[in-house]
C-alpha cells in the first residue's frame, strides 16, 4: 500500500498537507539539512599576496611590521625569523576537526636586521613530526574492573577512634 500526502486547497491559493505527521517530517528534514554542513574556522593572520609582493629584500623590521603587522611567532634563537601562520579548519558534527589549508610566511633576517629571504609554505610542504613516540611504563598490577571490585572485598575502614587490634583483657 502506498502512502501519499493529500493536499487541501487553502483560501490564499496555497496547499497544506492534511496529515500533521507528514508536515512534521518535512519540517524536521528541512531543519536537519543544515546540520550536515561543515563548520569552517579561520585561524591566524592571512597574509595578502599583494603585501608580499611589496615586501623587498633589504627592508628592515619596522617596515615589515608596518606592512604585515606583528608576526604570529618569532624564532627562538637570535630572533632571526618571523612567521605569519594561518590555517583553515573544518569540523563535521562530532568528528575530529580537519585542517584543510595552512599557509606560513617566513621572513628571515640577516645580522643587520634586514630582510634576507621571504619563504611561503603551504600544507603540502609540511611534514608530521611525532615529538614523543614512546610511553613510560608504570609499575604495579594491571587490574580489570572485576579484579578491583573483588580485590577490595574484606577491606573495610574501621570507625574513627577504634583501635585496629583489640586490647587483651578488655571485654566488649
Amino acid at each position: 500500500m502506498r502512502a501519499s500526502i493529500r493536499m487541501a486547497p487553502r483560501r490564499n491559493g496555497g496547499f497544506l498537507p492534511r496529515r500533521p505527521l507528514a508536515l512534521a517530517l518535512v519540517m524536521a528534514g528541512a531543519l536537519a539539512l543544515p546540520a550536515c554542513a561543515p563548520v569552517t574556522e579561520y585561524r591566524g593572520y592571512k597574509v595578502e599576496m599583494e603585501d608580499l609582493d611589496r615586501l623587498q629584500v633589504g627592508a628592515d623590521r619596522l617596515e615589515v611590521e608596518a606592512l604585515l603587522g606583528s608576526p604570529s611567532t618569532v624564532a627562538i634563537v637570535d630572533n632571526e625569523a618571523w612567521f605569519y601562520i594561518s590555517s583553515t579548519v573544518e569540523k563535521y558534527l562530532f568528528y575530529k576537526p580537519e585542517e584543510i589549508d595552512r599557509t606560513v610566511v617566513a621572513i628571515y633576517f640577516d645580522d643587520q636586521e634586514a630582510v634576507e629571504e621571504v619563504a611561503y609554505y603551504t600544507l603540502e610542504d609540511g611534514r608530521i613530526i611525532n615529538l614523543v613516540d614512546r610511553k613510560t611504563p608504570t609499575r604495579g598490577k594491571e587490574l580489570s574492573v572485576l579484579g578491583e571490585i573483588f580485590g577490595n572485598l574484606g577491606r573495610f575502614n574501621r570507625p574513627a577512634g577504634s583501635s585496629a587490634v583489640p586490647t587483651p583483657g578488655r571485654r566488649r
